[in-house]
């Protein structure tokens, strides 16, 4: 029954791709990102929709997917082995945060009784299975799960990865400890970043807060950028009263290698 629920999950993911829907609108902007053959970052991969469109705009790009979950894990790889491009995204089972080891991947239960896989995050400790887990989502509970936990300091430095273009982060509040885990690859290599920032989850669950987020890349000279509709506009602080959103982070010392579209335009201004 597990494989077949994978190989249903993998096979809906995989026609989702081919006929374009069911991305995010951020990703039609990845193509003014990424162009040669970046080394790129997929931190919450889940399917892997965002490795397949990195794929896509820039088809010599390799990119290391990481995702915690056990199912989302199988259902990653057969999905980009369906695509025919296991041999540039890298898939790893693991979580990222400031320190190595192994963490709990919470799972809320909708109150509809289904798994919303999307809403997974972590815990340093064991929440009620049986209880509420998410301060931004109605559920009736959870399933927990171990999971491993790297920093992708570490990671970058055993799997040899010297250079990092672009970092995708989705993963639901956790995004203060994973970016502490990436200081120096962050300092080294200015990558661009498009992170998920949750407001909610970062003070609720991770004792964060979202502008300490923006405070991290600002502190480094990046300019941040979100959308607003369908216009990408420079922002200094995360949107009021959204319980997620995603921003982009840019460094002025990568714009000259920008391919020619919208961040470059917004960069040289």
């Amino acid at each position: 029954m597990t494989s077949l629920r994978i190989l249903g999950h993998a096979f809906r993911a995989w026609r989702r791709n081919l006929r374009w829907r069911k991305h995010e609108p951020e990703t039609t902007y990845l193509a003014d990102l990424l162009s040669g053959a970046p080394v790129c970052l997929h931190i919450g991969a889940s399917d892997g929709r965002h490795s397949y469109v990195m794929t896509q705009v820039a088809p010599k790009a390799q990119i290391h997917a990481f995702e915690p979950s056990a199912f989302a894990y199988q259902v990653l790889k057969t999905c980009m082995s369906w695509h025919g491009i296991s041999d540039r995204v890298i898939p790893v089972h693991a979580a990222c945060s400031d320190q190595a080891g192994e963490m709990f991947l919470v799972t809320p239960k909708k109150m509809s009784g289904r798994m919303g896989r999307a809403y997974a995050f972590l815990s340093d400790t064991q929440p009620d299975a049986h209880a509420p887990v998410r301060p931004d989502l109605e559920d009736q509970g959870a399933e927990v799960q171990a999971t491993p936990v790297v920093t992708i300091d570490d990671y970058c430095a055993r799997a040899g990865v010297t250079r990092v273009d672009f970092i995708r982060m989705d993963i639901e509040g956790a995004e203060l400890k994973a970016l502490a885990g990436a200081q120096e690859v962050l300092d080294r290599d200015r990558p661009h970043v498009l992170v998920e920032i949750h407001p909610a989850m970062l003070e609720g669950r991770f004792g964060g807060s979202a502008e300490e987020v923006v405070a991290l890349f600002r502190s480094r000279g990046y300019r941040m950028f979100a959308l607003n509709g369908d216009r990408l506009e420079e922002r200094t602080e995360v949107a009021p009263n959204l319980p997620w959103k995603d921003y982009f982070f840019i460094h002025p010392s990568r714009a000259p290698r920008l391919p020619d579209g919208v961040f470059k335009a917004r960069m040289a201004a």
